[in-house]
């Protein structure tokens, strides 16, 4: 009888992951005790989690391992999108501590919520393995649905959320569907063996075919998540109806990890087939860049437009995709700290605006029309000052973050050879940068439209400075951020 050998686990690699998903389950029980008005105690208690998983994080750094049969990685990659992830959460967190009683929908399990969706980030970042990246996805997916809809009895709330599950079901049928076929071809589902299968055996006509439409099966239900066209017509409603912390979450977060597992699902598994999957990328780019920000020109729904404007960012990250598995080191080596520059910078950019958004809010009234910014530097200037930097970030004016991560995708596909998407992305960032500069205009040049804004809690200040300063930062003092993600060999 043949004697099965268990590889031993190495617990380095899902240190986080354990801390994150133990921490929430715990509060899980704890916030069956703590009366509404005391909801705040859960969420301080989350943000303690995220920041041990952080620090437990920096002495990881260098560790390249896998564990649970190599479905599982902690490498450089995966440690920075973990970092950047928990960032996110709570930063989110801070910016809900004053909305969610001024909403009137303070519950602890919110709180519960986010570390859970944090965890499946985690899990797309670390995925080595078909099986992972499905299960990390389902994870994030079902937690944001209920996020989505968390602001019950709000019935724009309860839409988005419905729309979102239906549409995010249908998306995971797509990647399950474009896993069996992998499998079928290649034998295997680990993505470092199904590059060396590829690399190493000629495929029959018949597995060629199983494997270039599971592939795309695969792409299109990961495009769904980062919103890319043609699959991001669920992103304006869904970011309108759900309360605004999470939109912000979803317009960085779970883009983020979409694009993580992209990322090395192509590079690690696909980086052979590039020449054929590259053009085909290279035309959704360009189509994502039209729709997003074509929708956001004609938005006067600033919330709505920044939806629009998180599926455009998403063509210029896709970008750096493209340039990661081409051929040649200068090239793939420029895409991948693209893509994590870009990432870092838009998250900080794009929970700041989101955070002006929420200090505007009244209870049961939403402040996203284009005219309630109007006159806002009278009236407030740091949140003024604090929407100019990240509307400036996001159309990539120099010096901020968002300029180094356009710059860095931009060279990145230029040096692909690609120069034709280059050009088209710069011409496009530029004529994008119209909508964002009307929006600093309304808030310095216009008359007041309406009242002063409530006065804000201390929290919400905390998470709009922290943005805020990020984004500066990486604007300013680029060199830690670039000598971060320069050092990031992806499978390696």
């Amino acid at each position: 009888m043949t004697e099965i050998v268990i590889p031993p686990v190495d617990w380095r690699v899902a240190t986080q992951l354990s801390i994150i998903f133990g921490w929430a389950s715990v509060l899980l029980v704890i916030a069956l005790f703590v009366p509404r008005s005391r909801t705040r105690i859960v969420g301080y208690l989350a943000m303690v989690g995220a920041m041990v998983a952080a620090a437990v994080g920096i002495p990881l750094w260098g560790v390249n391992a896998e564990t649970f049969s190599g479905m599982l990685r902690l490498d450089a990659y995966s440690l920075t999108l973990n970092w950047l992830f928990l960032a996110a959460a709570a930063i989110t967190m801070v910016l809900s501590f004053d909305y969610l009683p001024r909403q009137g929908i303070e519950r602890s399990e919110y709180y519960v919520l986010v570390l859970f969706a944090t965890g499946g980030m985690m899990l797309l970042a670390q995925g080595a393995d078909l099986i992972i990246l499905f299960l990390g996805l389902e994870l994030l997916s079902i937690v944001l649905y209920v996020l989505t809809g968390f602001a019950y009895p709000r019935n724009a709330s309860e839409e988005a959320g419905m729309k979102y599950l239906l549409i995010g079901a249908f998306a995971g049928g797509f990647v399950v569907f474009g896993i069996a076929l992998l499998y079928g071809a290649t034998g295997s589902m680990n993505l470092r063996a199904i590059g060396e299968t590829l690399a190493q055996q000629t495929l029959t006509l018949e597995e060629r075919i199983y494997l270039l439409a599971g592939a795309a099966l695969v792409v299109v239900g990961f495009g769904y998540k980062v919103a890319m066209a043609p699959f991001h017509m669920w992103a304006p409603d869904v970011y309108e109806g759900a309360p605004t912390p999470i939109a912000g979450l979803l317009s960085v977060g779970s883009k983020a990890a979409g694009f993580a597992a992209l990322l090395r699902f192509l590079v690690e598994a696909l980086a052979g087939e590039w020449q054929i999957w590259a053009p085909v990328l290279a035309a959704l780019a360009i189509a994502t860049l039209a729709v997003g920000n074509i929708g956001a020109l004609t938005q006067r729904n600033v919330k709505r437009m920044l939806a629009y404007s998180s599926i455009g960012h998403a063509g210029y990250i896709l970008f750096g995709v493209i340039a990661a598995g081409a051929p040649g080191g200068i090239a793939g080596q420029r895409g991948v700290e693209g893509v994590l520059l870009y990432l870092i910078a838009y998250t900080f950019t794009n929970l700041g605006a989101f955070g002006v958004l929420i200090a505007l809010e009244h209870r049961g009234e939403a402040a996203w029309d284009m005219s309630d910014l109007a006159g806002l530097w009278s009236r407030r200037p740091w949140l003024a000052v604090a929407m100019a930097v990240c509307m400036l970030s996001l159309a990539g004016v120099p010096p901020t973050g968002g300029f180094w991560g356009k710059f860095y995708v931009f060279t990145a596909a230029w040096l692909s050879g690609m120069g034709w998407i280059t050009v088209i992305g710069v011409i496009v960032a530029a004529i994008a940068a119209f909508y964002y500069l009307r929006i600093v205009a309304q808030m310095f040049m216009a008359e007041p439209a309406r009242e002063a804004p409530l006065p804000m809690d201390r929290a919400l200040r905390a998470g709009l400075a922290l943005a805020t300063l990020g984004v500066l930062i990486l604007g300013f003092i680029p060199t830690p951020a670039i000598d971060l993600v320069q050092r990031v060999v992806l499978g390696g």
